[in-house]
Parts: C-alpha cells; sequence; structure tokens
C-alpha cells in the first residue's frame, strides 16, 4: 500500500477518474444519496489516498481555508468498504491533520462529520460545534479541532 497526497492538476486521468468512482461508490450509491458529488471545489484542494495495485483503499479531500470554511477543512473521508474496520481510517485521519497542522501549518481544522462517526472524530481532537443537522437526509454535526 502506498500513500500520496496530489493537488488536481498532478492527477493523470487514471487517477481522477479511480478517485472519482469511489467517492460516487461509497458517498451517492452505498449511501443512497443523490447528491451532486462534484462540487466544484475539487481544483482547489490536496487529496489523499491510499492505493494498492490501482485500487483507491481510502481517501479524503484536504481543503484550504476560506473554500468552505474559514478554517482548513477535511472532506470526503472514505475507506473502500473492504477495508473498514482495519484501521485504515485512523491512519488515513492521523495523515490529514498531520499534513494540515504540521506542513501546512493550519492550527484550525474543520469537518461535517456523520452524526454515527463523532466518537471516532473526536478521538483526534475534534469537538462538537453544532447541533445535529440534516445533510442529505443524513445526522450530521460541525466538528473543530484546534491546536
Amino acid at each position: 500500500m502506498k500513500w500520496h497526497i496530489k493537488k488536481f492538476e498532478d492527477f493523470s486521468p487514471e487517477e481522477l477518474y479511480r478517485i472519482l468512482q469511489i467517492r460516487v461508490e461509497v458517498f451517492v450509491v452505498e449511501q443512497n444519496c443523490p447528491y451532486p458529488e462534484i462540487d466544484g471545489k475539487d481544483k482547489d484542494c490536496w487529496h489523499l489516498y491510499a492505493e494498492e495495485h490501482g485500487e483507491i483503499l481510502a481517501y479524503a479531500r484536504l481543503l484550504p481555508p476560506g473554500l468552505s470554511y474559514e478554517e482548513a477543512a477535511i472532506g470526503r473521508v472514505l475507506v473502500a468498504e473492504v477495508y473498514r474496520g482495519s484501521g485504515l481510517g485512523k491512519e488515513l485521519m492521523e495523515q490529514s491533520v498531520a499534513f494540515l497542522n504540521d506542513k501546512m501549518n493550519y492550527s484550525s481544522i474543520r469537518l461535517q462529520a456523520q452524526e454515527y462517526a463523532e466518537k471516532f472524530y473526536s478521538s483526534f481532537g475534534f469537538q462538537r460545534i453544532s447541533e445535529t443537522y440534516l445533510e442529505d437526509n443524513i445526522p450530521h454535526v460541525d466538528m473543530k479541532k484546534v491546536d
């Protein structure tokens, strides 16, 4: 397994296709949630992902401050279904936070969490900053980490 972090313009067409394919597979098909997955923000983000033999195992989109929130943000966090429970999600979040904090020097990070995953994100220092709300008919909470 190899980890990559790339800007949009550094993707080959094949890499971009695989990233968008798994995002649609997880967020649209698996969660039965028709919404505009391609939202115009990818071009301004970093994309962190693990792959092996051309298969995307885990992925997160890392947003600079000002794109979605005042703070930097982590979004589109996913682990391919067959790798869930393997610890890959923990590694993905550790690398996401380390990149934004240590490499980019962003001291504040925000994310929009599905409510069931609040405890998971709390383990990385994120704290709830909103009431529960529905986003595409799925309960969510906003969370923030400040170093």
